[in-house]
């Protein structure tokens, strides 16, 4: 027990400092975009469809990558595969931490988009594998509540520091940090593979190896590593393995669709409305990050056993729908800042859904499991940025259809409402995973 926690530890260790590198750069991000496209100015179409373009872009890249990143480290083990996202999600910090020009600014833009098809949500996808190897399916809601504190309190303390950082030292600090949490995880974390035998301690470029009859003999016939991606039908029959597993990944597609709403539309809504600026920015996210810190590492572990992981979940996304129709009629600057309260219940949300999920397959399934979760989730990533960067574009301009800057939000709520009212079908979800050991979906 004392090692499985000393190996959490250095997990929970590893997942803040990359937490803190990738948060960092989010308040300072807009004002290096808007200067670099269209300096001098409140509002910038350009910057808006751009940004949608590269977030449709990472979630193609995403929804192909992500099963096939959890299926590999069912195999490989879940170190193995966290090496590659986070040295990969390095060089477009790097990119800005040596210059913001327009041109720079490109680059950043290509490397970041490239980069982000296997980084975006690999290091949570594989987290939450890691635990779910380690702890037992009554506590693991509880466990992913916590990790999600520590990304929250990673963004806290991100945001804290960016607050008193130019945008060049915001993204040297974001480079040097993710160096020493590539190094930290390297040198610290154990590995950590479901099941062990002589085709998991392979490295994963080499080719496996089958058993197949010659003249009598038993020889090995070599197959591509490529043979283990998974397809779309493998895919498929994994999300059908269990009517709760089908049901949280329709939820976690509407949820994912309305977060997609929120990156593509909420920072340019307040600039054009509010006129905010970075250190407002920070200071919104800094009060929201400490509420949900908060939260999930104190509140949400007491309430686990006696409400259960199925009705957090809805309550969750209930409040979560509740804060967007208040965002979407903000009619004062203080509103935004107001509203963060009600972060302490929306962010029950994410980890109960997760914990669902871990509880539909076996411990051999882990990374195949949130994988596809994940996958379903960036799929919602390039539907959104379709529908709400145009949306939020026609909606701040002087051409805007009726006066109401808070539209795209409003249709965010909505979204919200669909995804709430399909979890009420979950419920509690039971745990498959003791009779699941294995199902043949996404075997080689």
């Amino acid at each position: 027990m004392e090692q499985k926690l000393k190996a959490l530890s250095h997990l929970y260790v590893t997942v803040f400092m990359w937490g803190f590198a990738s948060c960092i750069v989010i308040p300072a991000i807009t004002d290096v975009t808007m200067f670099a496209l269209c300096p001098g100015t409140d509002e910038c179409s350009l910057a808006i469809y751009l940004s949608g373009i590269q977030q449709a872009v990472i979630g193609v890249g995403t929804t192909l990558m992500m099963p096939l990143i959890g299926n590999l480290s069912d195999q490989y083990g879940r170190k193995s595969l966290l090496t590659l996202p986070m040295a990969l999600s390095i060089i477009p910090f790097a990119v800005l931490a040596y210059s913001r020009t327009t041109n720079y600014f490109y680059a950043y833009y290509a490397l970041r988009t490239l980069t982000a098809m296997i980084c975006e949500g690999s290091v949570n996808c594989l987290a939450l594998a890691y635990l779910a190897d380690n702890i037992s399916d009554s506590q693991r809601a509880s466990a992913f509540g916590i990790l999600s504190g520590i990304t929250s309190g990673a963004f806290v303390c991100s945001t804290l520091a960016a607050r008193f950082l130019s945008a060049g030292s915001t993204f040297q600090v974001a480079t040097f940090v993710s160096m020493l949490a590539v190094v930290y995880m390297r040198t610290f974390l154990e590995e950590s593979i479901p099941v062990r035998d002589e085709s998991m301690t392979q490295p994963i470029l080499k080719e496996s190896e089958d058993a197949i009859q010659k003249d009598g003999n038993v020889v090995p016939r070599k197959m591509p590593v490529f043979k283990r991606i998974p397809s779309l039908g493998d895919i498929i029959s994994l999300l059908r393995s269990s009517p709760s597993f089908t049901q949280a990944a329709v939820v976690a597609f509407f949820y994912n669709l309305a977060e997609g709403g929120v990156l593509s539309s909420s920072m340019y809504y307040l600039k054009a409305r509010f006129h905010f600026n970075k250190n407002q920015f920070a200071d919104l996210m800094l009060i929201a990050g400490i509420i949900a810190t908060a939260s999930q590492l104190f509140i949400m572990p007491l309430l686990v056993s006696p409400i259960g992981d199925g009705k957090l979940l809805s309550i969750g996304l209930l409040i979560s729908c509740i804060h967007a129709i208040i965002y979407s009629l903000a009619w004062s600057p203080w509103v935004p800042y107001a509203t963060t309260a009600l972060s302490a219940v929306m962010v029950f949300a994410p980890p109960s859904l997760r914990s669902i999920v871990s509880k539909q397959v076996g411990s051999t399934e882990q990374g195949k499991a949130q994988g596809c979760i994940s996958g379903v989730s960036s799929l919602a990533n390039i539907i959104a940025p379709l529908i709400f960067s145009p949306l939020t574009a026609s909606f701040l301009s002087e051409d805007a259809p009726f006066h109401f800057p808070g539209f795209s939000i409003l249709c965010i709520a909505f979204i919200l409402a669909i995804a709430f009212i399909l979890s009420l079908t979950i419920g509690n979800a039971p745990s498959n995973s003791s009779d699941k050991s294995s199902s043949n979906c996404m075997e080689v």
